[in-house]
């Protein structure tokens, strides 16, 4: 009896072609994407400066756990920072690199993770009557079909839900400032927001 023949070497054929078939790179996947956004009542100046201040991230992103690196002040191109993130229950380490910087309208990050993957966060503001509205894109790669799969099914879902997290906890942390605060450095503004 040959192996294709015998109905455990044909099962283990199938599930190694299956396991294959899931697992086989496919760089020519699109990208997913989560956006979200929020209506701020501060100036632009003052919500750039603390968003684009890595120090800040795990005071109002529930997905940052620790930054490290170049943290103290707001992104300049070609900064780079250490993450270590918790996302949709999984965690993991980032090493992010800002890419543009436009203030206080625009601030993009590039970054990949210890497992190959790799994303883009967009941070953009646009002035509205009193405040400004905020725009967060997170943009990650789809290295194979089951990510492509267990995206589709889950992991975007909860992505987004820790981003609208993320965009109700800077809204309320921002406009709960002092109005002496509001123009302060990021760094007079972190130390007044930590718990």
């Amino acid at each position: 009896m040959n192996l294709r023949q015998h109905p455990i070497g044909r099962a283990t054929a199938v599930a190694l072609g299956l396991a294959l078939l899931l697992l086989a790179p496919l760089p020519l996947l699109p990208d997913s994407s989560v956006q979200t956004s929020t209506t701020i009542a501060r100036p632009p100046e003052t919500i750039f400066a603390y968003v684009t201040t890595p120090a800040n991230w795990p005071h109002w992103h529930p997905s940052s756990l620790r930054v490290d690196g170049q943290v103290a002040r707001s992104g300049q191109v070609g900064d780079q920072v250490d993450e270590d993130f918790r996302v949709a229950g999984i965690k993991g380490h980032a090493v992010w690199r800002v890419t543009e910087r436009i203030a206080p309208w625009r601030w993009s990050i590039s970054g990949v993770t210890g497992h190959g993957g790799r994303g883009t966060v967009t941070y953009r503001l646009r002035p509205v009557a009193g405040g400004a509205e905020f725009v967060r894109e997170f943009r990650y790669g789809r290295p194979n079909l089951l990510f492509v799969l267990l995206d589709a099914v889950w992991l975007n879902r909860r992505i987004f839900a820790e981003s609208e997290a993320a965009t109700r906890n800077l809204k309320r942390s921002l406009e709960a400032l002092a109005p002496s605060l509001v123009v302060a450095a990021p760094r007079t503004i972190s130390a007044q927001l930590k718990p």
